[in-house]
């Protein structure tokens, strides 16, 4: 796969996945390019994945609103403008803030994030989740959770 220059309009944009009770829109996927995935997601205040950890490394950079992250047992509330770094075996979790927030999600080569997400949003009905079927799926992407 070589990678070529890009140019992702907001009306190019395929349509958000949802991914338990987050909105992700994949800017950049492995078929678009061999270094990078990026995604735009949103969610109400209080949704967000809880602690987890993979194998690859994974920035955030909020955009609107807020979103709480917890690395390493530390918590920060992150406001628009703020970059988080999440090296790759790393247990974290965010939860969106007051009003809900936006980010986006850069992740890199070994990068599974886009395929779990579109399996989830395949196989995870929107309401509340199937918890022991989001643990299933996410694990076949190396995925694991700390709860």
């Amino acid at each position: 796969m070589n990678s070529r220059p890009l140019i992702v309009m907001s009306g190019d944009r395929s349509a958000a996945l949802t991914v338990v009770g987050t909105n992700v829109t994949v800017l950049v996927s492995d078929t678009d390019s061999r270094d990078q995935r990026i995604t735009l997601q949103s969610g109400d205040e209080g949704t967000g994945p809880p602690p987890h950890s993979h194998d690859w490394d994974e920035s955030f950079y909020v955009t609107k609103g807020q979103v709480q992250f917890t690395c390493s047992g530390q918590t920060t509330m992150c406001v628009a403008g703020t970059l988080v770094h999440v090296p790759a075996g790393t247990v974290h979790a965010f939860s969106y803030g007051p009003g809900g927030g936006e980010m986006l999600e850069v992740t890199g080569r070994e990068s599974k994030a886009v395929q779990m997400f579109s399996a989830l949003d395949r196989e995870i009905p929107p309401g509340p989740p199937n918890v022991p079927k989001v643990v299933q799926v996410a694990g076949e992407y190396g995925v694991k959770f700390h709860l």
